[in-house]
């Protein structure tokens, strides 16, 4: 910039020169601007000679350490006249000759002179050009952002600067007569004064020793640098105030307009979207980020807090605080502050509150993370730091490298963590910065030989350097320390190397505190004073700016390649596609659950759709089939071994209140509940022809056996069942003949079932009669002979006494057991008591069932209440008395389910699949197959190479 002003300036010297503006002959060199002749013209020969400023590999601190010093003013020359003596013509013509010969001999010589030095000094000045990646782009940018031409044309004219300009000539004139009065000795005396003086001052200035003169050029080379670094320093947090009070304006305006996401942002995005995608079509991640790795305790978390200007990492002395990889988004804001990719709280960085929440948040999800039973994980927490003056670019911090696995650790995390590092560092374009404790001893670091094998041309490595200050108090020698920066004890190579100080080692140094210190500390250190270290190699600003652009111009290399790749990907995904399921939609994961969600809800909508008569009729079956054994062995045959109907019915109102108080609410609602769950799940499994989709059966079972798990029936639907059942079976009466005939149809049906069930039982008992023997070629077992011996020996003496009671006495089994012996047949009494418990059984039945048939002309007796009649069907009325309670139960459990449960049900349903949705886990466990792979895939793809082509295209727009 300052080039194009010295060619404008430059011009209007020509324009002058060039100009007559009223005067006849031509300008010479002193009628131009004394400014321009000191800066466009040094070898001007009026001009006193200035030494070129002694430049060496220092440099200034600041980020704008490229941008040249401000040239030194030269100081101006004061011109001597003489007077001539016009008397001594003779004189005055030798004097004029010798001074024509002295001044062009001087001119001449004096040019040659400046020359040399000149180009001396030019070839002892360092090549610089590689660096020019650490200077900000803009340093380079501000020709194009200014128009200088414009600048130039609104400039007068040179013919108005001539008029301005004093008449040189008229003051020339002035000061030889006043020189003339003044000057007394000889005429050219005072000519050569200044000429004899500055040849003293050189000959005093060569005493002086080299060793001298560096010192002093050092010293004074480093007040100018500090003087600078302080003014730069003071513009670049005015800067920052304005850029901030700019952004908190933009801020306001959110409301109005929408933003556009920043650079950084969008490509954050783009790197959490991979941080999932699982590479099936061997598409890797190539993207750049910066990864930052070190051994255990060398200082990558106090390095990331400096760049991020904040103390957001827990911290712990000597305890392996990072577990997991976090990845670290700096932006520019207007605000100080970090969210997490998953949330929406936003932590104020210049809040200490805020702070220890962040950092409790960050040790909390790091613990999370890790599975049971290892101590670190890989999966990434994702960290945005937003704040003014910060540099833009994405950090992975890893955890620290170790040697030994102590205590408490799982076995396998030194492996663990190496594979973490090499995963990330095996990305050509990862930037690697590697931390270096540069307190310890150089040999025991482990993490440069890692670095070395996945970088071995230090292409993308940046080397840093961590506790110098306690490295240059503790080491004896301190080249061993430039040896470390230059990389010779190290097998590693590295694009640059670094010198920071990241504190006194004190956890509640403020990052401000700790900037001073380091400043501080650099400022005075004799690695900088000794050119050990250059100043662009110190400071964790000098840092920050250099992985910054490192950062992006791999960014912009690379970046085109990969959305490419990306590109290629989806064809290939596409094609697959369309050739595996060309009439199917491509659905992802997500979506596919909200179908399967949206269906699910429907089938559960389907049970309020069932007719209270299927309702009841599931209810009243289901109930029977529950509570008929406890009917049958348990009320209906002890009643019916009483001798008259009084007893019979006392003994069946006692019984059938005991069951009513403690098992038949709770057995009636146990049938409603899992009536209910047969017809969800049938809803749920049920085929429903060419649209049924069996991806869906996982999720649905899922969905079924956690709804269930979690319902309950109302507690208090009991109490009222209760009531409502002892109700039911208190009432005797029978209206009409139909339900005479129903009670009878009903009694009929049940003793038939269980005569069924006993005589299969003994057939079981004795074996196949000689039909099954003959036609199957079947026979029977030793104890089977045994029983059915048993058995018609029984059968005997029920047919000799048919009102026997239902158990036998003893000397009965003896005389049975003896019956027996005297055949050949050795029995055992329990045997005995085992078979007459089915033979009377069966008796019973076949008995009752013949009541039951001379009971259906007893409807007449009963409305007399069997009056004058030796007919008595109280069993009858028994079994009506439990049909009746069995209609009304089902149709109580019917209207709670249609009215409180399905409802409830639904609800639960609801509430799991809202705990499914937020699950990708279960989803991804519920919902596989090669379908849902590849849709996810499609879909990742799709989303990546989009992100990617519009982070592109701002790319090149802020280009």
């Amino acid at each position: 910039m300052w080039r194009t002003r010295a060619a404008a300036a430059c011009v209007i010297c020509r324009s002058l020169a060039n100009s007559s503006c009223g005067i006849k002959r031509k300008s010479p060199l002193q009628n131009l601007h004394l400014v321009c002749r000191s800066v466009h013209h040094p070898y001007y020969p009026s001009s006193k000679f200035q030494r070129p400023p002694l430049r060496i590999s220092i440099q200034l601190f600041s980020s704008l350490n490229r941008l040249p010093l401000r040239k030194t003013k030269l100081l101006n020359v004061k011109y001597g006249y003489q007077f001539h003596r016009n008397f001594w013509l003779a004189r005055l013509a030798s004097r004029l000759l010798k001074v024509r010969y002295l001044i062009l001999g001087s001119a001449v010589g004096g040019g040659y002179t400046a020359k040399k030095t000149y180009d001396q000094w030019k070839d002892m000045m360092p090549d610089l050009d590689e660096y020019k990646w650490i200077v900000p782009d803009f340093v380079w940018e501000l020709d194009e952002l200014i128009d200088f031409e414009k600048l130039i044309k609104a400039l007068p004219d040179a013919d108005d600067l001539a008029k301005l300009l004093p008449d040189f000539d008229k003051i020339g004139e002035s000061f030889a007569s006043l020189k003339g009065f003044l000057s007394p000795g000889a005429p050219g005396e005072t000519a050569f004064r200044a000429t004899d003086q500055g040849y003293d001052n050189d000959k005093q200035f060569k005493k002086v020793s080299d060793k001298e003169k560096i010192d002093q050029l050092q010293e004074e080379l480093l007040r100018t640098q500090l003087k600078y670094q302080r003014m730069l320093e003071r513009l670049e947090k005015e800067n920052k105030e304005l850029r901030k009070l700019v952004l908190q304006r933009d801020d306001k305006g959110i409301h109005q307009r929408k933003l556009k996401k920043s650079l950084i942002d969008m490509y954050s995005e783009v790197l959490d979207i991979l941080s999932d995608y699982d590479a099936s079509y061997n598409t890797q991640d190539h993207l750049p980020r910066v990864v930052v790795v070190g051994d255990q305790s060398a200082g990558k978390t106090s390095v990331l807090e400096m760049i991020a200007q904040a103390r957001i990492f827990p911290r712990g002395s000597g305890e392996m605080m990072t577990r997991s990889p976090v990845k670290v988004t700096l932006s520019e804001g207007p605000h100080h502050v970090a969210l997490f990719k998953d949330s929406s709280r936003e932590f104020d960085l210049t809040k200490e509150e805020d702070l220890a929440a962040l950092r409790n948040e960050i040790e909390i999800r790091m613990r999370n993370s890790v599975k049971e039973g290892c101590t670190v994980s890989t999966e990434t927490i994702s960290l945005s730091v937003k704040g003014p003056g910060l540099q833009r670019m994405v950090l992975v911090d890893l955890p620290g490298v170790i040697s030994t696995v102590t205590s408490g650790m799982a076995p396998d995390t030194k492996e663990t963590i190496f594979s973490i590092s090499k995963a990330y560092m095996q990305n050509p374009n990862a930037i690697i910065l590697c931390i270096q404790d540069g307190s310890v001893d150089a040999e025991r670091s482990i993490v440069t030989d890692l670095v070395s094998q996945m970088d071995p041309q230090g292409k993308r490595t940046i080397f840093v350097l961590t506790k110098v200050d306690l490295a240059e108090k503790n080491v004896a020698s301190p080249n061993r320390i430039q040896q470390i920066i230059e990389g010779k004890l190290f097998p590693m190579k590295a694009l640059g190397y670094f010198a920071v100080v990241t504190g006194k080692g004190n956890s509640s140094e403020s990052i401000e505190s700790i900037k001073e210190y380091e400043e501080e500390f650099f400022q005075n250190s004799k690695l900088l004073k000794t050119s050990m270290l250059k100043a662009h190699q110190v400071t964790t600003k000098n840092l920050s700016l250099a992985v910054s652009d490192c950062f992006w111009k791999m960014v912009r290399e690379s970046v085109e390649q990969q959305a490419d790749a990306f590109k290629a990907t989806r064809f290939n995904l596409e094609t697959e596609w369309k050739n595996n399921y060309p009439r199917l939609r491509e659905l992802d994961r997500n979506e596919l659950f909200e179908k399967a969600k949206n269906e699910i809800l429907d089938e559960v909508i389907s049970l309020t759709q069932v007719t209270p008569k299927h309702w009841e009729e599931i209810l009243e079956k289901t109930l029977w089939e529950r509570v008929s054994t406890h009917v049958i062995e348990n009320i209906y045959l002890p009643a019916a071994q009483t001798t008259n109907s009084g007893t019979f019915n006392t003994t069946v109102d006692i019984k059938l209140k005991q069951w009513t108080d403690k098992q038949l609410p709770n057995k009636a609602v146990e049938v409603a509940w899992e009536t209910l769950q047969e017809e969800f799940s049938r809803f749920m499994t049920e085929k429903k022809g060419k649209e049924h989709d069996d991806i869906f059966d996982k999720l649905k079972q899922a969905v079924k056996e956690e709804t269930i798990k979690r319902h309950r029936w109302n507690e208090r639907a009991e109490d009222s069942l209760r009531v409502i059942q002892h109700n039911a079976l208190e009432d005797r009466s029978i209206s009409d003949k139909q339900q005479w005939d129903a009670a009878i149809h009903f009694m009929e049906e049940t003793l038939q079932s269980r005569l069924k069930d006993t005589e299969s039982v003994i057939e079981d008992m004795v074996g196949p009669d000689w039909k099954k023997r003959w036609l199957h070629w079947v026979g029977r077992t030793k104890e089977q002979n045994v029983r059915n011996e048993t058995k018609n020996e029984l059968e005997k003496l029920i047919k000799c006494n048919e009102d026997h009671a239902a158990y036998l006495a003893n000397d009965e089994v003896t005389t049975v057991r003896k019956n027996l012996e005297a055949r050949g047949v050795t029995v055992d009494p329990c045997l005995i008591k085992d078979t007459w418990h089915q033979i009377y059984r069966r008796f019973f039945l076949k008995s009752a069932l013949n009541h039951c048939n001379l009971c259906r002309r007893g409807f007449y007796y009963y409305q007399r209440h069997f009056v004058d009649s030796e007919l008595e069907c109280n069993d009858v009325v028994l079994f009506w008395r439990i049909q009746r309670m069995l209609a009304i139960t089902a149709n109580t459990l019917r209207q709670q389910l249609t009215n409180t449960e399905v409802r409830r049900l639904e609800k639960n349903v609801k509430e799991v699949l809202e705990d499914f949705a937020e699950d990708n886990e279960k989803k991804v466990m519920l919902l596989t197959g090669k379908r849902v792979q590849l849709a996810e895939d499609l879909k990742k793809v799709r989303e990546i190479q989009e992100k990617l082509e519009a982070f592109i295209e701002a790319l090149h727009q802020e280009k």
